[in-house]
């Protein structure tokens, strides 16, 4: 089982240091810490447990140091920054898990950038040595990049010309989009194993400074300083080790339990709306802590998805249900709202913005059910927006007394928690239309039942008792019954309408490609480059172009 819960005493790759406004995070990898038998990692060379640890720090830093304004990245090890994903690793990791890897250490460097860029946490690498593949990599998803004038420290992309593959974490969208390197210059850089150093490197803008060994720390330091402002002492909210228990049967959290179907190949979700109602102020929020609602839902949610999508791969069917009091999950959105310009606000939003962006990149088919009972409003209506399909109960089951399922916008659904193309998940639904948007605007805060939401464009069907449990059925068994490699295409091909942005090119162009690349004999056959690397054999490659 691979686990994504950590914490800072359990760290084995990782050391952070916090310096008032300036925090230093040491990348020192322990050579035996590898997440399973069978590899050493080498030269700050990493796997998934290096990046498991490395999000959570991101969450910490985040939550538990808000007056925290640079994060400067620096390496344990002498004259090496990282040398990038374990190449032995790879060579031995399923197919899946390969890809699995990419994905996440792709969120990671995401939630990074995010940080930069909605939280005033600027991160700053302190290239030391060489910084190789996914070490550049790391490097990339920081805002400002140090690398020290030695003569011979490096920055490289060597993924296509040493293991036949593409960098796996971005690089190549970030070289030419994000630091905008001029593409034949990129393209050299991409395609030869030495990478480039010192000045030209920086003529290239594939790094921002140079500084020479003996003041590299100097150098870092004063940019890390000149970031810093004169924020009050604000006190951080402690994440304790998340709470969950884990049977044959399904995962059990705080606010959602999410039940194995394995002969369906179905995972069913249910979101459980809070128990008491929402602190309306901040004193109060911060004080529950960990245990607002809105936090301990983004928590619970994003190590579900996590857990599944790496130790439940054949569970390729989410449904997506809800239960409990509509007006207390509403009343959380407002009090979100109403304390936006609070720091601790601000980050519980962001954090489930990125908890959703990972439920939309999750290669599993999300099926949404509203019946009676639901509490499908604002933050939990995106639930229903992210969904491939949804259905909606109109009316109740014969024979019950039940209050018929309704559902309610809220603000929090008009980009508070945008997709990765930018857009809420209400403006990709409604791509150009702004008449839906605004009808849909219009209803912010009614209840809306079955066939106003069928009207308003929010669910796909309105079945009546009559038709509900055949309609539910064959849409969850009919999902389960395609092929799963057909439905990933045709998932990340549909969900990500409008524009286009770094965030999805990483995603559906450059893990697209990686995905079919990492099954090509070039790359992983017998006589491939991530077999025969560090044999002193050539690989024998496929001439043909496809």
């Amino acid at each position: 089982m691979i686990e994504f819960r950590t914490s800072p005493d359990q760290y084995r790759h990782w050391a952070l240091n916090v310096d008032g406004q300036v925090a230093t995070l040491t990348l020192d990898v322990a050579e035996d810490g590898g997440l399973v038998p069978g590899y050493e990692l080498k030269l700050n060379s990493y796997d998934l447990s290096v990046d498991i640890e490395l999000y959570d720090v991101i969450q910490r830093l985040r939550f538990e140091h808000p007056n925290v304004r640079a994060v400067m990245i620096v390496s344990g090890k002498d004259r090496v920054f990282c040398a990038g994903a374990n190449i032995a690793m790879l060579g031995q990791t399923s197919h899946a898990a390969k890809v699995n890897f990419c994905k996440f250490t792709n969120e990671t460097r995401l939630a990074m950038e995010d940080a930069t860029e909605h939280s005033n946490q600027t991160y700053i690498s302190v290239i030391n040595g060489v910084a190789a593949g996914g070490g550049y990599e790391l490097a990339l998803a920081t805002d400002h990049i140090i690398l020290v004038d030695d003569g011979s420290s490096a920055v490289s992309l060597p993924e296509a010309p040493l293991l036949a593959v593409l960098p796996g974490t971005g690089g190549l969208t970030r070289v030419v989009d994000k630091r905008r390197v001029r593409r034949d210059r990129a393209d050299f850089f991409c395609t030869v194993t030495e990478g480039v150093r010192g000045k030209r490197a920086l003529e290239w803008k594939l790094v921002d400074e140079l500084a020479p060994r003996s003041k590299l720390m100097e150098v870092a330091r004063a940019k890390a300083d000149s970031l810093c402002d004169d924020a009050t002492d604000e006190t951080g909210v402690a994440l304790p080790l998340l709470d969950r228990t884990v049977t044959e049967s399904g995962l059990g959290y705080g606010t959602l339990d999410v039940v194995f179907d394995r002969d369906g190949g179905v995972a069913n979700f249910t979101v459980r709306g809070p128990a008491v109602d929402a602190p309306q102020d901040i004193e109060t929020m911060l004080a529950q802590g960990a245990a607002f609602w809105p936090l301990a839902l983004a928590r619970d949610l994003d190590d579900a998805i996590l857990y599944l999508r790496a130790n439940e791969t054949t569970l390729g069917v989410w449904v997506l249900r809800t239960e409990g009091d509509i007006d207390r999950v509403a009343a959380a959105d407002y009090a979100l709202a109403d304390n936006a310009d609070h720091w601790f606000s601000r980050e519980v939003t962001l954090y489930l913005k990125r908890v959703f962006k990972r439920l939309d990149v999750s290669s599993r088919s999300l099926i949404a059910m509203i019946e009676p009972g639901s509490c499908f409003a604002g933050t939990l209506l995106e639930l229903v927006l992210a969904a491939d399909q949804s259905y909606m109960l109109d009316g109740v089951l014969e024979g019950s007394n039940a209050t018929p399922a309704v559902l309610r916008l809220t603000a929090q659904n008009f980009g508070s928690l945008p997709m990765g193309n930018g857009l809420s998940r209400l403006q990709s639904r409604f791509l150009d239309d702004d008449e839906a948007l605004a009808k849909a605007a219009s209803a912010v805060g009614a209840d809306l039942d079955a066939l106003d939401a069928e009207e308003y464009g929010l669910v796909t069907f309105a079945p009546d008792d009559i038709d509900w449990e055949d309609e539910v059925r064959l849409a969850v068994e009919g999902r389960a019954s395609l092929s799963p490699d057909a439905l990933t295409g045709l998932e990340a091909n549909l969900r990500f309408a409008g524009p286009e942005t770094m965030e999805t090119k990483i995603f559906a162009r450059l893990t697209a490609w990686q995905n079919w690349i990492f099954q090509r004999p070039n790359a992983v056959g017998e006589d491939g480059a991530l077999a025969l690397f560090g044999t002193g054999r050539r690989p024998d490659f496929d001439r043909n172009r496809i």
